[in-house]
């Protein structure tokens, strides 16, 4: 289990130079934007415009704080995503987007296909929930504090950390007095 603070992120410029990029994780972990296994970044983004092409990857999108956008994928009817909204679209198809109503902040989860799969939810944590972790998982807290418990560690999360767990790890437990938002990615082999 290791936890990745919002702090020590790396900002970087998206790969078609039009804005930048959190990089949250990536796998392997000395990986580049041309060979990595799968990436976790969030994004601050303020202006309609194209997305960076990503052959041969998987991309989820999620809109963490804002109204939301419309995306555009190339071959593919226009998706509104906002705050309710997980939407999966492969990366190496032409994409833009326009803002609904202001700047928006996104969660982006890359995957190479045919390596990695991944599964993106949303939870709402208001209690204690148990995890068992069947494949290499990814806990993103979008909104709020958690506590996160292992066999051997207890710790806090606040808004925008995250908690990466190894495949056939302990059980974790995560758990909120009030309620945490909760993004969970799992990436499967």
């Amino acid at each position: 289990m290791q936890i990745l603070r919002a702090a020590n992120y790396k900002v970087m410029p998206w790969k078609n130079g039009l804005g930048s990029t959190t990089e949250i994780a990536i796998f392997p972990a000395n990986a580049k934007l041309d060979d990595f296994d799968w990436r976790v970044s969030m994004a601050q983004v303020t202006s309609d415009g194209p997305f960076s092409s990503f052959p041969g990857i998987d991309r989820t999108l999620l809109v963490i704080d804002g109204a939301g956008i419309d995306l555009n994928v190339h071959g593919s009817a226009s998706v509104r995503i906002d705050r309710s909204t997980i939407h999966s679209f492969p990366g190496d198809q032409q994409t833009s987007a326009t803002l609904i109503d202001g700047s928006i902040t996104d969660l982006n989860v890359m995957s190479r296909r045919g390596i990695v799969s991944q599964h993106v939810r949303r939870i709402n944590v208001m209690k204690r929930q148990d995890f068992i972790v069947s494949a290499q998982a990814f806990l993103f807290v979008e909104h709020g504090t958690a506590t996160v418990r292992s066999a051997s560690t207890v710790d806090s999360l606040s808004a925008h950390d995250a908690l990466l767990v190894e495949q056939g790890s302990a059980p974790v437990a995560i758990e909120s007095d009030a309620t945490a938002h909760v993004v969970i990615i799992e990436f499967g082999r």
